[in-house]
């Protein structure tokens, strides 16, 4: 598991997220969920990678050391979440707006550019 934070005063404008992730040759689908509601404990068989686009959204791994285990993303954060990863989780106070896409197991690109998180005056804005 892996998180990236955003670390820009302004959060990120979903198109530009969307065409970050393109570059990284992924095929992001967004969703959105209204306040309070939740998914149950579950896995997927690839690796997801999310992005939280607006408001926020806590992700629950029961597997996971208990310091590693309540994930909390607000805008711009990411989520690159292993295969097989037992996962549940639940929408913020104000509901949540994420781009996520599947990607094989064999092939981790995104997590190769923290410089777009660490740097201001990205692309992202």
């Amino acid at each position: 598991m892996q998180i990236i934070r955003w670390l820009e005063t302004t959060p990120p404008r979903e198109q530009a997220l969307r065409r970050h992730m393109q570059q990284d040759g992924l095929s992001p689908y967004s969703w959105s969920n209204a306040p309070g509601d939740s998914y149950a404990v579950h896995s997927h068989s690839y690796e997801k990678v999310l992005y939280c686009v607006c408001g926020s959204i806590r992700f629950v791994l029961p597997d996971y050391p208990a310091a590693e285990q309540n994930i909390d993303l607000a805008p711009g954060d990411c989520l690159i979440l292993p295969a097989g990863a037992r996962h549940s989780a639940q929408v913020g106070p104000y509901g949540v707006t994420c781009l996520e896409a599947t990607r094989p197991v064999a092939s981790s690109t995104l997590a190769s550019h923290p410089e777009h998180f660490q740097a201001p005056g990205q692309d992202f804005l």
